[in-house]
């Protein structure tokens, strides 16, 4: 756990600022008949002119992650890779964005309907955007992650929706991914932590319309449901203060829930 100050605070919310106008530029063109390789170009584009580096693109694994962006439609859970294929009305996308100016980091996602939705779909995303706001209200120094972990996952059970487990949050700074392992659901065997004044999480709630379980694809990044059902995903990288919590991705006035 990396301890920042509020001056390296202050460095990754000019990091945060320029992620949030990224998302805009994906949010703008996520409209049925666009390409979710075009919405990655333009945000990749973005990013670099404004002297930033996408932290996704050339993640190792068994084959480099090619974007800057992830991109994960319906049943995509996360890393899915930007493509040719054209976005439908009722699709819902989720778009997992990282950047990196200035020697600090930045990650945040959404996941944005595409024309009209089902109402399935449309509960899946309030439900997953409500439980990253909870989280936000309760973060505060000294209190058990644990104690909001569980408040999240009985959110979304309570819907009737699923949590996502083997994939969680992170603490994050100068590197994408830091300790501690952020989840979001609470288990015996979870290693628990006290939130600390200074500590930078990325909270990062993925909630599954069907079963929890996954399954990743051939091309080694896209990661599925199980059961083929709607998957969505929202994420803020946040900051412990002494008065609660600071979003660090939103908008200059506080704005970015990008829905």
């Amino acid at each position: 756990m990396i301890i920042k100050t509020n001056k390296q605070i202050e460095f990754m919310r000019k990091a945060g600022l320029l992620l949030h106008k990224a998302h805009m530029v994906a949010k703008e063109m996520a409209e049925p008949g666009v390409t979710t390789e075009a919405i990655n170009a333009e945000v990749e584009k973005f990013i670099a002119s404004n002297n930033a580096t996408p932290l996704f693109k050339g993640v190792p694994g068994i084959v480099p992650f090619p974007a800057a962006c992830c991109m994960s439609v319906n049943e995509e859970i996360v890393h899915g890779i930007p493509s040719p294929r054209k976005l439908m009305d009722g699709d819902i996308l989720s778009i997992d964005i990282g950047v990196r100016l200035d020697g600090w980091c930045s990650d945040c996602a959404c996941t944005h309907a595409i024309g009209n939705i089902d109402d399935e779909k449309r509960k899946l995303l309030t439900i997953t955007e409500e439980c990253l706001r909870l989280a936000i209200k309760e973060i505060k120094p000294e209190i058990k992650w644990s104690i909001i972990a569980k408040k999240m996952a009985k959110h979304a059970r309570n819907a009737g929706f699923s949590v996502v487990e083997n994939l969680v949050g992170h603490g994050i700074g100068e590197g994408l991914w830091e300790a501690p392992e952020v989840p979001n659901y609470y288990a015996r065997q979870i290693k628990d932590f006290k939130l600390k004044q200074g500590l930078v999480i990325a909270v990062e709630p993925m909630i599954n319309a069907g079963v929890k379980y996954n399954e990743t694809l051939k091309d080694h990044w896209t990661i599925v449901t199980k059961d083929r059902k709607p998957s969505a995903h929202f994420e803020h990288s946040i900051a412990v203060t002494s008065s609660g919590a600071k979003v660090l991705t939103c908008g200059p006035n506080g704005e970015g829930w990008a829905m």
